[in-house]
């Protein structure tokens, strides 16, 4: 596998900023810099960035009703604009428009990929407001896991919180999932907030808020 795909699978770098790495000097194989289309095998080689990954940077965010987590401005107001001091981050995890809560920023590829990966290892927890009376039993159904037009949800940790309100645990995050989750028992959302990513959690942060998450934080996270 040619290192520059190696770095782009694993989230670290794109092709193109792997190449400019590569270039410069600051990609190593078993400690030797890097040739552009040098080939690798991931199990025996050490891929490794000169000096480490510097200028990352990791922003936790409140994201407030009716913004848009990206950056096509047609769909609305988008979270750029909101916050223009980080428009060159990446989300790591979207929220639809109608969605509130916990929002991270980041240009660090290993923590993005960590956050929205296949791998299922980190906990996103919602709360969830719906139009209905919450019923135990349809909850057991979303814990089971329920089926929707793109497979079967992983089972997930569901408890009411309310006649009309409940808090749900996943570690998948599939578009609109909870929406069409709820839709799938018969209840309709009205309010979704995402109350913790990981060991983040929103405490008191208030809708449009934002802070930069400790180096001790970003490392929790990619260990979970």
């Amino acid at each position: 596998m040619r290192v520059q795909k190696y770095l782009s699978e694993q989230g670290i770098l794109s092709r193109r900023k792997a190449e400019e790495y590569i270039r410069a000097g600051k990609i190593l194989i078993n400690g030797k810099p890097a040739e552009i289309g040098a080939q690798i095998d991931p199990a025996l080689d050490k891929v490794e960035i000169a000096g480490g990954e510097e200028n990352f940077e990791a922003i936790l965010i409140n994201k407030p009703r009716e913004i848009v987590s990206s950056r096509i401005k047609k769909e609305g107001k988008t979270i750029f604009e909101l916050f223009p001091q980080f428009s060159h981050l990446n989300v790591a995890g979207r929220l639809d428009k109608e969605s509130e809560g916990l929002l991270v920023l980041t240009n660090d590829g290993v923590l993005a990929k960590k956050l929205t990966g296949a791998e299922h290892s980190v906990e996103k927890e919602y709360r969830v407001s719906v139009r209905e009376n919450v019923i135990p039993g349809a909850l057991k159904r979303l814990e089971r896991g329920v089926r929707l037009s793109d497979g079967m949800t992983l089972p997930a940790k569901v408890k009411k919180t309310g006649t009309r309100e409940f808090s749900i645990i996943l570690k998948e995050g599939r578009k609109h999932q909870i929406r069409r989750m709820a839709d799938a028992i018969n209840l309709t959302v009205t309010r979704l907030v995402r109350t913790r990513i990981g060991n983040l959690v929103i405490g008191n942060m208030k809708a449009g808020a934002s802070r930069g998450l400790s180096p001790k934080e970003i490392e929790s996270l990619k260990k979970l």
